[in-house]
């Protein structure tokens, strides 16, 4: 490389520059330095936050951990012998395996907690933890610990119901034999599942600050019981449902049969006017043509004797067949008119009697019912 010119002007200068670059020791030497800046320089988003260790030992404060004091950006540090360590700071989620556990009432259930958290002091949690890894296994143990002590201290409609301030269904309620009992009636709680997630909460959040972790809240996700019961439960439950649609059957039933019973009453009620009506007509009907027949009959003699004839024509009428034998005597009323049949004259008939209109039929008693 030729010496720096001694006139140093900048386009000799740029001249010399630009030849030094050129030469290998030039680009060797730029290719360090970019690398050093490189090693040097990072930079810290909104959303993490950074320690930084020498050797293995943190150095200084974490960069971007304070919310008040925003240190998102471009940062230095040594080449070589410091590393930036960058963590989360959002908030992040812990999803726990299914563990199964017992209730205070000796009823085994499979509990599905999941949780959210964030990382409050990053050195601290850099210096016992490192990764999130190994978070989540510190909180595997707490938290399933502790909802292990509260699930065990309850009963198990605790953990079912969400609240005390739910409403029982007056239609889940079975009425038994014996009035004001019923067979499907939920218990009273005192406490609830939310109180008891807060109450997990409340225990476990203290013994993961020493980590440098916020627990910020925990939930049950999903309540089970245990394999080999599952099924006898749901079959408990199809017939605690059987028994609520029989008695809606029976209710419907009951209901019909009295629907039933109310229209075979009246319907037997109207048939029974109605037939005493109807009787009630004919007599009236029958009173009145007797007494138009007794007036005729008792109008005059011939009238009399032409009544008595027909109907003695109809007694004829009605009493002989084609194949009809008869025997009658000569004094018969019935055989007279066969006497006059030649001819011979007719003997002076006697006075009419007194017709009396017939009295009219008794009214007959209506069909008692069923």
């Amino acid at each position: 490389m030729s010496p720096l010119p001694r006139d140093r002007t900048p386009l000799a200068i740029a001249r010399w520059l630009f030849d030094w670059i050129a030469s290998p020791a030039g680009a060797v030497t730029l290719v360090g330095v970019c690398l050093a800046l490189a090693a040097t320089a990072y930079t810290v988003d909104q959303t993490e936050q950074v320690v930084i260790t020498q050797f293995g030992r943190p150095v200084g404060q974490p960069i971007n951990a304070d919310d008040d004091a925003n240190g998102a950006g471009l940062h230095f540090k040594l080449p070589v012998i410091q590393e930036a360590h960058r963590f989360e700071k959002r908030i992040l989620e812990w999803d726990g395996p299914p563990s199964e556990m017992p209730t205070r009432d000796k009823l085994y259930v499979v509990v599905d907690t999941f949780a959210r958290w964030r990382i409050d002091d990053p050195l601290r949690y850099y210096q016992s933890l490192r990764d999130e890894r190994s978070a989540a296994s510190r909180l595997d143990d707490i938290i399933g610990s502790e909802t292990r002590n509260v699930v065990a201290r309850h009963d198990l409609i605790e953990m079912v119901r969400s609240d005390r301030e739910r409403v029982v269904d007056p239609e889940a309620v079975l009425p038994t034999a014996s009035a004001g009992e019923s067979t499907a009636r939920l218990p009273p709680i005192r406490f609830g599942r939310r109180e008891l997630e807060r109450e997990i909460l409340a225990a476990a959040a203290p013994k993961v600050t020493s980590w440098g972790i916020q627990l910020l809240d925990v939930r049950v996700k999903r309540l089970n019981y245990r394999a080999g019961v599952i099924d006898k439960i749901y079959d408990r439950m199809i017939s605690e449902r059987e028994q609520i649609a029989e008695r809606f059957r029976s209710e419907g039933a009951g209901e019909a049969a009295r629907i039933a019973g109310r229209k075979e009453k009246d319907l037997r009620r109207i048939e029974s006017e109605a037939y005493r009506r109807e009787q009630e007509i004919m007599g009236e009907a029958d009173a009145t043509a007797a007494g138009i027949y007794a007036a005729a009959y008792a109008a005059s003699p011939r009238a009399a004797e032409f009544s008595a004839f027909t109907r003695t024509l109809d007694t004829w009428r009605k009493t002989l067949g084609r194949d009809a034998t008869l025997v009658l005597t000569t004094d018969s009323a019935l055989f007279d008119l066969l006497k006059r049949i030649d001819g011979a004259p007719t003997p002076p008939s006697p006075a009419p009697p007194t017709v009396r209109p017939p009295a009219p039929p008794a009214e007959t008693p209506p069909p008692s019912s069923p």
